[in-house]
């Protein structure tokens, strides 16, 4: 373990082995920091925190601070970040609160860039990418190998599918099915992450059932439900196209489109 000598680490915080925590930097007394992570100087961990692995927090970022929500009023709510996960300067990821969880839960080799924030109850997955500004308001979830572009904002209770793309600037109101290319604000969808999917190895077959899919939701003229009712009938669907259906049964907000 390595702890500089003008950092303040709460005699109670649990750290595991080679816990680096730089200059000044700040950890309270519920936290808990596993093996291998690194904190630079100038970062603040506070509150019921759980940080993984192999973690590298950059600084002047503040981790597990209190909800930026009027309702919160002391209740005993957490942050749970798991392994692997860069987060970059100046970063602001709260802790949850009574009203949804009681937790904001951040996934595993997640690439989280300068100035990103991190609201209360959000659920971020694995392998997410969100580029710097990147602000998630509470209670939104982003699935699995997200790529959120810089300055792009998301409505509060909004959730993000897996593979989804945001352009540069995107505003999200609404929620936004996986492995779509969404941009603009209102964001609209604008086809398939077709690059993005080829590069985590979706083959040919793959790709062309969910042009099909997303050809039906969006270029076909049908209704929400209408389309709904067209993939369920999708006698070749595959395990992508039931992902991209069970989305739309379980979205909330309607969706981008």
């Amino acid at each position: 373990m390595n702890v500089h000598p003008t950092a303040i680490v709460d005699p109670q915080a649990k750290l595991g082995t080679d816990v680096t925590i730089g200059a000044y930097s700040i950890v309270g007394p519920e936290v808990e920091i596993g093996d291998g992570t690194w904190l630079g100087p100038h970062v603040v961990v506070t509150g019921a925190t759980r940080i993984g692995r192999d973690n590298k927090i950059f600084q002047f970022a503040s981790i597990g601070e209190i909800p930026q929500d009027k309702k919160y009023a002391g209740e005993a709510t957490r942050l749970e970040i798991g392994d692997g996960n860069v987060i970059r300067e100046g970063c602001t990821i709260n802790r949850g609160t009574t009203q949804d969880a009681g937790a904001t839960r951040l996934g595993n080799n997640n690439w989280i860039m300068a100035y990103v924030h991190v609201a209360h109850d959000c659920i971020v997955g694995d392998e997410t990418i969100l580029a710097n500004n990147v602000a998630l308001a509470g209670h939104v979830h982003v699935g699995d190998y997200a790529i959120l572009g810089g300055f792009t904002l998301v409505h509060q209770f909004c959730a993000i599918g897996a593979h989804a793309f945001t352009a540069m600037g995107s505003g999200i109101g609404k929620d936004v099915p996986p492995f779509l290319i969404v941009s603009g604000n209102p964001a609209q969808a604008h086809g398939l992450n077709a690059e993005g999917l080829k590069r985590r190895g979706f083959d040919k077959e793959r790709l062309a059932q969910l042009r099909k899919a997303y050809k039906i939701l969006y270029r076909s003229g049908l209704t929400l439900e209408q389309a709904k009712e067209e993939l369920e009938r999708m006698p070749e669907a595959t395990a992508d196209v039931k992902q991209f259906a069970h989305f739309l049964e379980i979205q909330t907000r309607g969706i981008v489109r």
